[in-house]
């Protein structure tokens, strides 16, 4: 039997471990030092795991307690929890809570489920989905570098298990054993917005924006998702409208190597308009002052606050931070999706190769990219 001294003095190793109690209690002890309660329980000759909670949000009177009641409803009804599987449950829950979801919401939630959730724990018991599982699956998509993904993916799994709580299919919740538990988004520091029905709406009073060319720079800034100052600095000179391509040279460029922005073809006919009024001139967004120089770094960042946003809802930066998590949860491959980035890359000999290298890839995914952003319906 466990005492709370043996608790708080249980150190982290490098693999999780676990020390027993009673009546199938157990106390995971996680490398990280993150304690987790589990229910060791055997129904019809079957082990089946259940999360109890956290120590020390949940003491060890407490969880002993929590056990008991867990154990006392599985004697009493005809184990629902045990039987039903998780695909089954997801299935139901799409049918009743999103049935007066907007389509793009749906369909997000609906990727999210096939691509990240369903392949790992679809086939499931709903008893054998325990937070240890639920937490490992999102670390592996952390490990991807989509770490806001892991955490709307955790949500959904959430709000399955609460449906099938309400139901009496389930007796517990495994994610709310993950609070903390998993990262902050990386790119805080540049605020973005992820989610399709919100960037429906910013799309739609982007394209709505009352003055012309800062109109299009903020159009040709979501569609290209390049950097600001690469924006900015972008010349005529650089547009090569027989190949769609957008040629920059490697001194403007922050790692200093040349890049190539393929142009998918929302932004040439964006750019034919733009032409109108400044192809006489040296760059794509001349200041308004007409003193030779380039655009103001921020009148992109001014227009996004005339639309309503604040610097804690987006920034002009966040547009690459918006396409890259977007691309990678349709599944693009993260190469292809790095290259178009321009990130540097570590390999020296690799990145030698990579000068030119998905061409034809990248054409594809900005075109797909454009082509989703113009199919968003608000």
């Amino acid at each position: 039997m466990l005492s709370e001294l043996m608790i708080r003095q249980a150190q982290p190793r490098n693999k999780p471990y676990s020390l027993s109690d009673k009546r199938g209690l157990l106390l995971t002890v996680h490398p990280n030092g993150h304690k987790y309660w589990i229910l060791r329980m055997y129904i019809n000759g079957k082990e089946r795991r259940r999360s109890v909670g956290t120590w020390p949000d949940l003491s060890l009177k407490d969880a002993r307690q929590k056990v008991h009641e867990i154990i006392k409803q599985s004697t009493n009804h005809d184990d629902n929890a045990a039987g039903a599987v998780f695909k089954d449950i997801a299935a139901e829950w799409l049918k009743v809570r999103m049935a007066d979801k907007k389509h793009s919401y749906i369909r997000t939630i609906k990727l999210r489920l096939n691509k990240f959730i369903l392949p790992q724990i679809g086939d499931m018991k709903l008893a054998d989905v325990t937070s240890p599982v639920v937490l490992q699956l999102c670390r592996d998509i952390e490990e991807r570098g989509i770490i806001e993904t892991a955490s709307r993916v955790k949500q959904i799994i959430g709000a399955i298990f609460k449906f099938a709580i309400a139901s009496g299919k389930a007796d517990y919740d495994p994610t709310a054993a993950l609070a903390g538990a998993l990262r902050t988004r990386q790119e805080r520091h540049m605020p973005t917005i992820t989610e399709p029905d919100k960037i429906a709406v910013l799309f739609a009073q982007m394209k709505n924006y009352p003055y012309e060319i800062v109109r299009i720079a903020l159009l040709f800034s979501i569609y290209t998702f390049a950097r600001p100052g690469e924006i900015r600095q972008a010349e005529w000179k650089e547009i090569d409208f027989d190949n769609a391509l957008w040629k920059i040279a490697a001194d403007k460029m922050k790692m200093k190597r040349p890049h190539i922005v393929p142009l998918p073809s929302q932004v040439i006919e964006l750019l034919k308009e733009l032409h109108k009024f400044t192809g006489r001139q040296k760059w794509l967004f001349p200041s308004a002052r007409l003193d030779g120089r380039c655009m103001s770094a921020n009148t992109v960042r001014v227009a996004l606050r005339a639309l309503g946003y604040s610097k804690d809802e987006i920034v002009p930066h966040g547009f690459r931070s918006m396409a890259s998590t977007i691309l990678n949860e349709q599944g693009w491959p993260p190469d292809v999706i790095e290259r178009q980035l321009a990130h540097v890359e570590r390999n020296k000999v690799r990145a030698a190769y990579n000068r030119a290298e998905y061409l034809a890839e990248r054409r594809e995914m900005m075109q797909a990219w454009a082509d989703w952003l113009n199919n968003l319906h608000i």
